[in-house]
């Protein structure tokens, strides 16, 4: 069974196609050969800055023959019906055969599609991926129809079996297949021919090219902190500037350089995104978390060990660094002088054209941060006021610069204006956390700030109706949901939603918007662990919006269901709600008038009156105090009752007054369960 490898050779990709460019090869290359009747045993892309590849193993020789029975008119249809099933099916009247069904004797075909070569099915799929290769962004080039991200170079296509290697034969825009690639750029720019992948991946290696992007990424990394660590310092990680960069060379060189002492005064996250963003460079910290040097990645090794390059790029950097150090000077002495100056300026600034600019979103924060500081321990005066500036830094220069550092740079200036700490604190994390791995804010007016920024964003977008859809959230509104909900649950804190959004007097939808919350807190609920029915039963409580409370009522739940009472405990509230429903329904009236116990007969009967009145004020005084793990444990222990009473009583007695005494009995049931949690949406 012969082995396949492709490589389409080109100028550079960028690093940001360059992963799903090769998944999608393999992806169109397997896809056309299996529905062309060519399965395969394995299959691999990879990607470099001027190929990508794909080895396919274990490829069939060549296509089965297929055969197919076609069924056609009766054998009294018109001529003309009989001609065009013959054309159709590609025989001649001889072929067909005859065959008796229920509505009478028709005509059939046995067509049979010989196999095709493999080499002939391999050149018609990668044409055909070739021409439709989905590219983000391509272009056209010279006089040709090809579109292709940057100029389609060679075509490399080589099937390998135990009699060797031969080439596929295809052109595609004048460029012809063959068996040969090139090397490196400038190390090894010779071409040469190559008959597997085996041989392909140590030809390359041996013509500087790393085929992986894998082993490029853990090269950069490994030399990077090896050499870091020489010089008693870390590298500061960053997976996606690591992949970005695996993405720029074939053959990478790690080398460390200086950062001019002029800018080591710079805060670390300017100094970490001008390098990172500009150059490409990693930050290098020593250990007091302070940038020190830098790492950059060269595409060649050169006869001065890099030493040009370096010079080169701390030329660069030191413009690139001035213009940063220029910024962060000026912002200085606005927000030393009065930082007032950029508030003003924001009334110009549009937030959204239907709700109004920046300044009006920041008198809203304002108000609602105050109202919210209660609620997480903070300083109403401080939580106003770090409101008032935690977006002034969107009026800066660094910021206009730099837009990821927004809210980090109000920090620094906050601290500079001499603001109170909180306050600067709450102008560095009130966007946290930006996802699901980042930490919430820690101080309580940050927690505030962070709230209130958090809850006028959805409320005012669903005041306008612009809400996610599908995968659509331009707006980030889930990501502000998960935010509320995960600081609420780390801070422990009483926070109603709907009464919060009620009071903010917007247009929005409350319900609709606290369903949206609910929402949220089921996907990160079943991330942690808690099962969707739980959720649920829990939701449909009243006091639901209080974000808190309802995941304490979850676990608590979810921890009685583990143990047998709680287990039994539901199948009996399933029971007698069951009953219940079922007499209702016929009776016309609804049994919740409370048993009495002088019409109890049997002595389980009476013994569930008992536990009833046992257990009826531990549950209410544990949900009184909001211990819903000791209302689920008292509850719990209705279950023996319970399974007794069912075992030894009948509830459809023929006594009616017996049979409503019972009723209402299993009423009282009820009641209490579900006082506490809606066993009806637990599973099971």
């Amino acid at each position: 069974m012969p082995d396949l490898l492709i490589e389409l050779f080109s100028e550079e990709i960028p690093a940001r196609m360059q992963g799903k460019a090769a998944e999608d090869l393999k992806r169109l290359i397997t896809n056309g050969l299996v529905e062309a009747g060519l399965t395969y045993a394995s299959a691999a892309s990879f990607s470099t800055p001027r190929r990508l590849c794909l080895t396919v193993e274990g490829l069939l020789d060549a296509s089965p023959t297929v055969r197919e029975e076609r069924r056609g008119p009766r054998v009294d249809a018109p001529e003309k019906a009989i001609e065009g099933f013959l054309r159709g099916a590609g025989v001649s009247r001889d072929a067909l055969a005859e065959r008796e069904e229920k509505k009478g004797t028709f005509f059939f075909a046995t067509i049979e599609k010989p196999g095709r070569p493999a080499a002939d099915i391999v050149a018609e799929v990668l044409e055909n991926a070739i021409r439709t290769f989905p590219w983000p962004k391509s272009m056209r080039w010279g006089s040709g129809s090809l579109r292709w991200v940057r100029p389609l170079q060679r075509i490399l296509c080589v099937l390998t079996d135990e009699a060797g290697a031969s080439v596929v034969p295809l052109e595609v825009e004048g460029i012809r297949s063959s068996d040969v690639t090139e090397g490196h750029r400038f190390m090894a720019p010779s071409a040469f021919s190559v008959t597997s992948f085996e041989d392909y991946s140590a030809k390359l290696k041996r013509f500087k090219v790393v085929l992986s992007a894998e082993e490029r990424m853990e090269t950069i990394r490994a030399d990077a902190a090896n050499q870091a660590f020489a010089l008693g310092l870390d590298v500061v990680e960053d997976s996606g500037l690591l992949r970005e960069v695996a993405g720029l060379v074939e053959w990478p060189v790690v080398l460390k350089g200086a950062i001019d002492d002029a800018f080591l005064e710079l805060p670390a996250e300017v100094l970490q995104t001008s390098m990172k963003e500009h150059q490409k460079f990693f930050s290098v910290r020593d250990k007091a978390g302070k940038i020190v040097r830098f790492v950059t990645v060269a595409n060649r090794e050169t006869a001065d060990d890099g030493a040009t390059i370096l010079a080169g790029n701390q030329k660069v950097l030191s413009a690139r660094l001035a213009d940063a150090k220029f910024f962060w000077e000026n912002d200085l002495r606005v927000a030393k002088d009065d930082m007032n100056v950029w508030l003003q300026s924001l009334e110009n600034v549009t937030f959204h054209r239907r709700i109004g600019s920046q300044a009006e979103r920041i008198a809203r924060i304002t108000a609602l941060a105050r109202e919210l500081a209660p609620v997480v321990g903070a300083d109403p005066d401080l939580a106003a006021r770090a409101a008032e500036l935690a977006k002034a830094d969107l009026s800066s220069e660094m910021v206009y610069e730099f837009p990821e550092l927004q809210g980090v740079m109000g920090g620094y200036y906050c601290a500079a204006a001499g603001e109170d700490a909180a306050v600067a604190e709450a102008c560095a994390a009130h966007y946290q956390p930006l996802g699901p791995s980042d930490a919430v804010p820690t101080g309580p007016v940050s927690q505030a700030v962070a709230l209130a920024d958090k809850l006028d964003l959805l409320t005012s977008m669903w005041a306008i109706g612009e809400k996610p859809t599908g995968s659509g959230d331009p707006f980030a509104l889930r990501r502000a949901a998960l935010g509320v909900i995960r600081i609420v649950l780390e801070t422990g804190a009483t926070l109603p939603v709907a009464t919060f959004i009620q009071n903010m007097k917007t247009n929005a939808d409350v319900a609709d918007l606290v369903s949206f919350f609910h929402d949220r807190l089921k996907v990160y609920l079943r991330d942690q662990g808690l099962r969707h029915d739980v959720i649920d039963a829990c939701i449909a409580m009243p006091g639901s919006d209080d974000l808190a409370l309802l995941v304490k009522r979850a676990e608590a739940l979810a921890e009685t269901l583990k143990t047998d009472d709680g287990e039994n405990l539901v199948q009996g509230f399933k029971r007698a709600n069951n009953i219940l429903s079922q007499a209702e329904a016929k009776d016309g009236v609804a049994y919740e008038y409370g048993a009495d116990v002088k019409y109890a007969e049997a002595a389980e009967e009476k013994a569930l009156f008992a536990a009833l009145d046992a257990q009826g004020p531990k549950v209410a005084a544990a949900m009184q105090a909001q211990d819903f793990t000791m209302a689920m444990a008292e509850m719990a222990a209705l279950r023996g009752p319970i399974d007794a009473f069912f075992e030894a009583v009948q509830v459809n007695a023929e006594a009616d007054i017996t049979r409503r005494n019972r009723l209402n009995l299993l009423g009282d049931i009820r009641k209490l369960c579900s006082g506490v949690v809606d066993l009806t949406r637990i599973e099971g």
